[in-house]
């Protein structure tokens, strides 16, 4: 898509704002050079502001390489690894579709290197399926309401941080790994994974290639029965994967860098499977059984690019600046549902079709940053943020119009500002404005919709984003902090498109399609002393015109409805000496909506929109130079929804593994669902009642890994 060559005077008063932010930062620079040209600049990171995880208004985890490497011994689906480590996250639904994944009971903002994954026109539900998890290195989570990093963190924000280059010339990493469930062992129900990676620096020139693959076998549940396969909404079992990751930096100088990334990632379903649905009354699960789906299998495409500019000191700011792009597919596998029902094409209940969504995105991202003025107490930053945004969701088989074609033009603008009011007292604060534009062709809508002829047309939209925070800290190790912070998100705009049925709608008309804003309240405390690590926070979300996704004959569908989320986060971790550390971490979370537009909040959020409340234990142990081992344990608590067909059993679970280190290279061994607990999924029970998605978790699997570094 091209960029726009018009602009409203919205967008000339923002332009107008990113230059007097420009020229108050160079001032305030210049007053603190002059007082003192010594003051070190501070690194940007995708966070915007640099701020350490420990000193945050909100609550911020951080998960470094060795708990993703753990993890995905244990399990390669990135929704478990992340469901694993956050309590807050709905557990995984174990499928290449993730809705209703959601993080503190909204959608987050997923990111790569600062680059959205998430398809703000029309989110299909794979974001969390765009990059192999092996390639990435740290991840950091926002959580809460945030506007940081624009369009999409109603939730918060998860960020995936991809591996650097190594130092030394040549650096090589080679990985392969077999998964086997413990109630079968053969080629059937195998699964295996290879990965390669080399790295290294010349002079000013730094560099690094990766390459994954995965085959994914049938998966079993705890009674050794095949797990049902979702051929309509794409499936993670059965499936080839591969991912080819790519980085090239150069230092201009010492304080200057340049870099390209690049990440192509595919998995597609090897169609080798249909689904027997099951008895929900009896608790018979879906199961599958050999056989071809009709139409074309599943997949994910996704290419994700950015380049990149840091200088860690122009007249003693530092600057950060990227260009970026991403190139999205996602097809879903064919179905005969009402929805695609046409009697100008096949008899009604004979046509089978399935739909595919397609995305682009360009965007670029700058900002300056300042820490050390007015006597060190005060660190700014500022940054103009643009994002161009095309996509469409056509049905595959017959070339029909699903969702017409929607282009997004995105300009924002943001400061943000840390003081140090008092010594044991900082306040933290920050404006962004969004200026928006959403312009969607004219369409006709399928016949399941009646066919209705529906005026494309433009909208404007604007908002302005505030967050203030506080964070007291009267001793080392300790602090409490506050915040309020507004997070804003267009609807499903494919969602409300799609089910148009009344004549003479206007794109102009239709109110569902205001933009999402949530107010996120947090009061929250660490502790970081004498081996605990601590974190306790509670929070409230809140939105006058929120989103909320049902089901409606087999497809999903949102309302815009007003809606509260409360709930408390809590983790704590305590190192037995140098070679041992226990974890606990415990998420409770409670969403209400108005149901009857009264104003009152009078019905409960089911599972597609909200987690169970579970806790998490851990326990890692190093033995010897050698061998070291994880542990965890996790149970998800009943729940009771309006809907008395919706009721969450509650589960547990647990997992382990152990390394062990050898002349040349690691073996792991890793199982999970230790006990091979049957069960039946949180989604399956409490999200949709269907008896063709009345899918069990997975049983007791055994992964075998060998990995070398030379």
């Amino acid at each position: 898509m091209s960029a726009p060559t018009h602009y409203s005077r919205s967008s000339v008063r923002l332009h107008s704002l990113c230059l007097s932010l420009a020229a108050a930062l160079a001032a305030a620079t210049a007053h603190a050079q002059s007082a003192d040209q010594t003051l070190d600049a501070v690194v940007v990171t995708a966070s915007r502001t640099d701020q350490p995880a420990e000193s945050a208004p909100q609550t911020v985890v951080v998960i470094d390489k060795a708990d993703i490497a753990r993890q995905l011994s244990i399990s390669t689906n990135s929704s478990d690894l992340l469901a694993n480590l956050l309590p807050s996250y709905t557990p995984s639904r174990g499928k290449m579709n993730g809705s209703g994944e959601t993080l503190r009971g909204r959608t987050p903002l997923i990111l790569v290197d600062g680059i959205p994954q998430s398809n703000p026109l029309r989110p299909t539900g794979r974001e969390a399926h765009t990059i192999d998890y092996a390639m990435v290195e740290r991840i950091e989570i926002v959580q809460g309401a945030n506007a940081m990093n624009g369009l999409g963190a109603t939730g918060g924000t998860i960020n995936l941080i991809t591996r650097r280059p190594e130092p030394g010339t040549v650096n090589q990493h080679v990985q392969v790994q077999g998964t086997v469930p413990s109630a079968d062992l053969d080629a059937e129900t195998a699964s295996y994974r290879a990965q390669y990676r080399v790295s290294g620096n010349t002079g000013r020139v730094e560099y690094l290639l990766g390459a994954g693959y995965e085959d994914q076998g049938l998966y079993l549940d705890g009674d050794g029965r095949a797990i049902g396969t979702d051929v309509t909404q794409g499936d993670l079992m059965a499936t080839r994967a591969w991912d080819l990751h790519a980085k090239l930096g150069y230092w201009i100088d010492d304080t200057q860098e340049l870099q390209l990334s690049s990440n192509r990632y595919r998995i597609k379903s090897k169609a080798e499977y249909l689904a027997v649905g099951g008895d929900r009354a009896r608790g018979i699960p879906t199961t599958s059984i050999r056989g071809t789906p009709e139409g074309t299998p599943p997949w994910n495409d996704v290419w994700t690019t950015g380049l990149s500019y840091r200088h860690h000191d122009l007249g003693g700011m530092t600057l950060d600046a990227m260009v970026f792009n991403q190139e999205f597919e996602g097809l879903f596998g064919a179905d005969n549902s009402s929805t695609f029902q046409d009697p100008r094409i096949a008899p009604v209940g004979t046509l089978y079709d399935q739909s595919r969504s397609v995305a682009s995105k360009w965007g670029s991202k700058a900002s300056l940053s300042r820490d050390g003025l007015l006597d060190g107490r005060l660190k700014l930053t500022g940054g103009v943020d643009t994002l161009w945004d095309s996509g469409k969701q056509d049905l595959y088989g017959t070339g029909r119009t699903y969702v017409p074609n929607s282009e997004l033009r995105d300009l924002a603008a943001f400061v943000q500002g840390e003081y140090q009011l008092l010594p044991q007292l900082t306040v933290h604060g920050g404006l962004r404005h969004e200026d928006l534009k959403l312009r969607i062709d004219s369409y006709q809508t399928l016949a399941r919709y009646n066919r209705v002829n529906v005026q494309g047309g433009t909208l404007d939209l604007s908002q302005n984003l505030a967050n203030l925070g506080l964070v007291y800290a009267p001793v080392e190790g300790f602090n409490v902090f506050t915040s309020y912070a507004e997070g804003f998100g267009l609807p499903d705009v494919g969602r409300v498109l799609r089910s148009i049925n009344t004549p003479g709608t206007t794109v102009a008309s239709l109110r569902s399609l205001q933009p999402v804003l949530t107010r996120n309240l947090e009061l929250g405390t660490r502790y970081r002393r004498d081996g605990w690590d601590v974190d306790l926070s509670l929070f409230q979300s809140r939105s006058d015109y929120g989103t909320r996704l049902i089901s409606v004959d087999g497809a999903f569908q949102m309302a815009r409805e007003k809606t509260r989320i409360e709930g408390l986060d809590a983790s704590a971790r305590y190192r037995l000496g140098e070679d041992h550390q226990l974890g606990l971490s415990y998420a409770w979370t409670r969403g209400r909506y108005d149901s009857d537009a009264d104003g009152r909040l009078d019905a409960h959020l089911d599972g597609l929109n909200i987690a169970p409340n579970r806790v998490i234990g851990t326990w890692s142990a190093r033995w010897s130079e050698r061998l070291s081992s994880f542990a965890q344990a996790q149970y998800a608590f009943s729940r009771r929804f309006d809907e008395l067909e919706k009721e969450f059993d509650g589960y547990a679970l647990v997992d382990g593994s152990l390394d062990y280190a050898l002349q040349a290279g690691k073996l792991t061994l890793a199982v999970s669902n230790l006990l091979d607990r049957q069960y039946i999924s949180y989604y399956s029970q409490s999200a949709l009642v269907e008896p063709a998605r009345y899918f069990a978790g997975r049983g007791r699997t055994l992964t075998l890994g060998y990995s070398l570094d030379f």
